[in-house]
């Protein structure tokens, strides 16, 4: 999979871009503020119909300007899937494929398969738990419909029950029946998304250990161990459990929104332990697994976004992810950097088609 031409109006500070792009390497070099992420950012929103940065969409609409467009023409397994984004102020966001309109936005999860590795990942490992599932969510969704739609309903059920609750403490009133018709809808969806990550996990870790000694060292033993209070009780054993408690704290305390991943260096917190160096590379094979995870599952190479790699890690690591991404059959890759020099020696090792594009705040100019 590959995305030929990416248009963009008024998309944050690009008031208008007309980009025709490389299957393998394209890369958008410029200072600081160019826009250059913003760039990546509008493939992002084509993939998975929302800003990787900023869940508001009114918010990515350029200053003084009454709406945002982003177009881009994906080919796939040959066929073609032109995407469209728009959005005017004040109106519902249209998203359509083919010029036809999705009711759902849940309905083009999974259709355009994407990894993005980002300065902004460390809150994988700063972030709350909240961070560590997304994470999770994002993968599993992009190749397994039904899992995106129980954490929907899930969702919802969660809120009503947590609704609920409150009732109950402002009428002084606890009805049983009530609660267990949510009870029953939290079970019937958090189940199989719990046996969905259990099984993910457990089939990732081999593949994220592969690439972190590739990017660090193969005498560190790093570990992703899945956190669950459902991996040794039933959810209606824990929700029967919790049920006091729930109506004293007024919310829902147990469930699949409490899971979380733990992240170890050789038995110790990445967090709390782990030099800079090593949680770089952490982060950055936890997406290079990610890549392989959903490339096997797809049957195609996901687009790979690398926002500003080259800061982040030290020429060691970055020569060792550039050999890896290098490869042909590692599909289509975005590149950001400051410096276009340092990515032309970069690349240069290796035998792979190169596009490079200068950002500034008023034009792309492509110049290689």
């Amino acid at each position: 999979m590959h995305l030929k031409k990416l248009n963009l109006v008024h998309f944050k500070n690009h008031r208008e871009a007309d980009l025709t792009l490389s299957k393998r390497v394209n890369c958008f070099t410029g200072d600081n503020g160019a826009g250059k992420t913003n760039i990546l950012d509008a493939i992002y929103y084509l993939a998975f119909t929302k800003s990787y940065f900023n869940p508001i969409d009114s918010q990515n609409i350029a200053h003084e300007e009454g709406f945002f467009v982003i177009e881009g023409s994906f080919e796939l397994k040959g066929k073609k899937h032109n995407i469209y984004c728009g959005m005017k102020r004040g109106d519902k966001k249209v998203f359509k494929r083919n010029k036809k309109k999705y009711d759902k936005f849940s309905d083009h999860i999974g259709l355009l398969p994407l990894v993005f590795v980002s300065p902004a990942d460390e809150e994988l490992i700063y972030g709350g738990s909240e961070i560590r599932r997304k994470f999770l969510d994002g993968v599993i969704s992009q190749f397994n419909k039904s899992y995106l739609e129980h954490l929907i309903q899930y969702q919802k059920a969660l809120l009503q029950r947590n609704k609920l609750l409150k009732t109950f403490a402002e009428n002084r009133h606890f009805d049983q029946d009530a609660l267990e018709v949510w009870d029953m809808q939290l079970v019937q969806h958090g189940t199989p998304v719990h046996e969905a990550r259990k099984s993910f996990t457990g089939d990732f870790i081999h593949v994220f250990q592969k690439y972190y000694e590739l990017l660090g060292s193969d005498r560190e033993k790093a570990q992703v161990t899945y956190k669950s209070k459902l991996n040794d009780n039933t959810f209606q054993d824990l929700l029967d459990a919790a049920q006091n408690d729930d109506a004293r704290k007024l919310y829902t305390t147990v469930g699949i929104h409490k899971d979380d991943l733990s992240f170890t260096l050789n038995g110790y917190s990445l967090k709390k332990t782990g030099s800079q160096g090593q949680k770089k590379s952490f982060l950055t094979a936890l997406k290079l697994a990610q890549f392989e995870f959903i490339k096997n599952k797809k049957d195609t190479s996901p687009i790979l976004l690398l926002d500003d790699i080259f800061d982040k890690l030290d020429k060691t690591r970055v020569k060792a992810l550039m050999k890896i991404v290098s490869k042909e059959d590692f599909g289509q890759v975005f590149v950001t950097d400051t410096s276009a020099l340092r990515v032309i020696e970069m690349f240069d090792n290796f035998e792979t088609e190169i596009r490079l594009f200068d950002v500034t705040p008023d034009e792309i100019l492509l110049t290689r």
